[in-house]
Order: structure tokens, then C-alpha cells, then sequence
């Protein structure tokens, strides 16, 4: 039955997604990684072969909501707008607004603020930006990437939190039901950000072939962005997950989670990392070593594979964080002893 299933969520992925970091079946195998990382204790309910299957497919869900054909067709701009700046951070951009990536703000709309600030004191020092490619405008934004991030992170940890107090102070089982599905919901569509985060196109402004001068004569060609998602896996092969699996370690506890901002900056540092490998990704397409001809595409697979367990990793990390830190929602225990005591009391 879980094959079946599988199947058909593969299925309904592959024909909805648009084009994203990691195609479906990429981001579809960071959950996956990221689902062998969690140790047998973890919450069995997510454990569960039904809730694997959901989480899987809802590694695809946030490219779904930005389908790019509904935006050029003029509608869904109001979901492009708010939802298709969380997928990247051209981290090259930071650096008009005079921030670092230590420097960064954690709040997004801190983060906007300076946008705005740095555009409204040097608007010579920014590309001039074409309106007519820029129908959802997003185009003065430089990505929300490591806010994502965080924010689902927090929401997974206020899904335990609401689990907890439901079964510690008498949640109905319906009550509880929900919120376990809630939970499973967060986990799925939290890994796609996850996983767009190891794609080193998704960290600069040369997402989709080099831009401005280019003196060791990368590739410009506007395919190179989906030969990186998925069109390389489709033409090797595809993506062997049970052998990925062996180079995972178990989830564990991140140790900055302790500092308020300790997440976000987890979530900065691992950007910054791959954004390192922008060059080394041009450097092997170059060199021919993202080539699907015979073996000569080696070495290019190699390193995709290791971008998708280093998402997978973190995104284990992330969960199992979250699940171990969730604060005790002492309010909504509070409600759910209210709710309760009439009924314990004289008719």
C-alpha cells in the first residue's frame, strides 16, 4: 500500500511542481534523508508509513504555490509576491545595504526595511530594474531565504507545543488528531526550503548562468538552472536515496538552538556555505563534469548528491531541535483545565 502510494504522490508531484531548487524528486529525497536521520523515539505518529508518504509529497508544495505559468498568464501574482522571494538570498545584494552575513537582522521585515533605506540613499549604486519582468515585484527584493527557514522552524516547535498541552491537559482525540497532522504538514513543506537552501544557484545572482563580466567563460545559458534542479539526475540515472541514506548520521540537537536567534544564524551560515560552491558548480559544468555523457558526469554527480544530504542533515537537525526545545504552551494548558473543570463539578 505504501508503494502505491508513494507512486502516486511522485506522480502528482512531478506533473504540478515548477521549477525550484531540486526538482521533486531532489526535494522529495532531502525529506527523505532527512526522515532516516530521526531517531526510533521521535514522535511515532510521523514515523507512521502514511505520514512518510504526506511528508514526501510535501516536499513539492511550495512550487506548487508559485506555479510559474499562472504568473505569466497574470494571475497567482499576489502568491508569487509573497511566497517565491522565500526560496533564495542573492547574497551578493547584502552587501548594497551594508550588512554581512553576521550582520544580518532575524526579522524579515527588518531585513525589507533595510531594503528600502539602501535603495532610498543610493538608487545609482542598483541595477535599474525592467517592469515588464517584474510582474509579481519582486525584483527590488534580494530573497528571504534564511527567514523561511526559521520561521517554519518556529512553527514546527508551536505544533509540538500545541500537541504537548492537548495531551497532557485533555485534548479530545479529534483535537489531537489535528494537530498531529498539522505537524506533519510543517515538517513537508519546511524541508522544500531546506533543500533549496544546499542548491548554490539559490544563493546568487548568477542563479540561472553567469551574469556581467565573466572572464573564465561560464556558461550563460539560461538552462543551466534546470540542468541543476532535476534535468541532470533525469539523465543519469535519477536519485538513489536508500544509497544516499548511508552517508546521513543521526539527527541531532543543534547546539546554537540555545540563542534566540541561534536558528537564523544556522540558517545564514549554511547559505554562505554553499554559496561557496557557486563557483566550483561553474567551474565543473565548464570542465564537462555535469555532462550526462557516459562517466564523464562522475564527478558532477557527486556533488549534487552531497548537496542533497547536506539538506537532508541540517533538515533532520532542524526537526529533531524543534521536537527536543518546543516551550510549554502553559496557556493553552490553562484553557484546556477551564474547558475541563465544569464538567468535573456539581451538575
Amino acid at each position: 500500500m505504501r508503494s502505491k502510494l508513494f507512486l502516486l504522490a511522485a506522480a502528482v508531484g512531478a506533473l504540478v511542481s515548477s521549477a525550484g531548487a531540486w526538482d521533486y524528486e531532489g526535494h522529495q529525497a532531502v525529506n527523505d534523508l532527512a526522515l532516516a536521520s530521526l531517531p526510533t523515539n521521535f514522535p511515532p505518529f510521523v514515523l507512521a508509513p502514511e505520514a512518510r508518504v504526506r511528508i514526501e509529497y510535501l516536499a513539492g508544495e511550495a512550487d506548487r504555490w508559485r506555479n510559474e505559468t499562472s504568473v505569466r498568464n497574470g494571475t497567482g501574482l499576489a502568491l508569487g509576491h509573497a511566497s517565491g522571494p522565500d526560496h533564495y538570498l542573492d547574497l551578493e545584494d547584502i552587501t548594497l545595504y551594508g550588512l554581512t552575513p553576521d550582520k544580518l537582522p532575524p526579522l524579515r521585515y527588518d531585513f525589507v526595511a533595510d531594503i528600502v533605506k539602501a535603495r532610498a540613499a543610493h538608487p545609482e549604486v542598483f541595477p535599474a530594474i525592467d517592469p515588464a519582468r517584474d510582474s509579481d515585484h519582486t525584483r527590488e527584493l534580494s530573497g528571504f531565504l534564511p527567514w523561511a527557514m526559521t520561521e517554519y522552524y518556529e512553527k514546527l516547535q508551536s505544533g509540538f507545543s500545541t500537541l504537548a498541552a492537548l495531551e497532557k491537559a485533555g485534548g479530545t482525540p479529534e483535537e489531537i488528531t489535528n494537530a498531529r497532522a498539522n505537524i506533519v504538514y510543517v515538517m513537508g513543506v519546511m524541508g522544500h526550503f531546506v533543500g533549496d537552501a544546499s542548491q548554490p544557484l539559490h544563493t546568487t545572482k548568477h542563479f540561472n548562468g553567469w551574469v556581467g563580466e565573466n572572464t573564465n567563460h561560464y556558461t550563460t545559458e539560461h538552462t543551466f538552472h534546470q540542468w541543476i534542479d532535476g534535468g541532470f539526475f533525469r539523465k543519469t540515472g535519477g536519485i538513489d536515496v536508500k544509497k544516499l541514506s548511508a552517508n546521513v548520521h543521526p539527527a541531532k540537537k543543534i547546539s546554537e538552538s540555545s540563542d534566540p536567534n541561534g536558528i537564523f544564524q544556522t540558517s545564514v551560515n549554511f547559505l554562505v556555505a554553499n554559496n561557496g560552491l557557486v563557483e566550483p558548480l561553474y567551474q565543473l559544468d565548464k570542465s564537462g563534469k555535469l555532462s550526462n555523457q557516459g562517466a564523464a558526469g562522475a564527478e558532477g554527480r557527486a556533488f549534487l548528491e552531497a548537496q542533497l544530504v547536506k539538506s537532508g542533515q541540517l533538515l533532520g537537525d532542524l526537526w529533531l531541535t524543534a521536537w527536543q526545545t518546543a516551550p510549554e504552551d502553559t496557556y493553552l494548558e490553562r484553557e484546556l483545565q477551564q474547558r475541563a473543570a465544569p464538567a468535573a463539578g456539581p451538575k
